[in-house]
């Protein structure tokens, strides 16, 4: 059976909410489809490093979970987004601030 899934624009409601309780500052760099489209998170360590997190399938389980798709200058983070939604502008782009890494992705409803 599909999992059910939130609208991504509900789901990045939620995540701002809960990244603020956290007092972890994060923004939308890109507004994407508020229905349907996918959700990149950067995590802007501060020390001119980054990460990017995807959600990706593991077709074993059928689970998705969130899965660091890419790691270097936040120079390039920042061109992967751009190339991404180069050819798919329904994309969210989440940004947060976090030089110890939290992004919160892990925690239980975040999934």
């Amino acid at each position: 059976m599909a999992e059910a899934r939130l609208a991504s624009g509900v789901w990045v409601s939620a995540y701002l909410a809960r990244l603020g309780l956290a007092n972890i500052p994060a923004y939308v760099v890109a507004h994407g489809d508020d229905t349907a489209g996918a959700v990149l998170i950067k995590c802007a360590r501060l020390d001119g490093s980054a990460q990017l997190y995807a959600r990706e399938w593991d077709f074993e389980t059928g689970i998705r979970s969130w899965q660091m798709v890419a790691e270097g200058s936040e120079a390039e983070i920042d061109e992967a987004i751009r190339r991404q939604r180069s050819f798919d502008p329904d994309i969210w782009a989440i940004e947060i601030e976090s030089r110890d890494g939290r992004t919160l992705l892990d925690e239980e409803g975040l999934g």
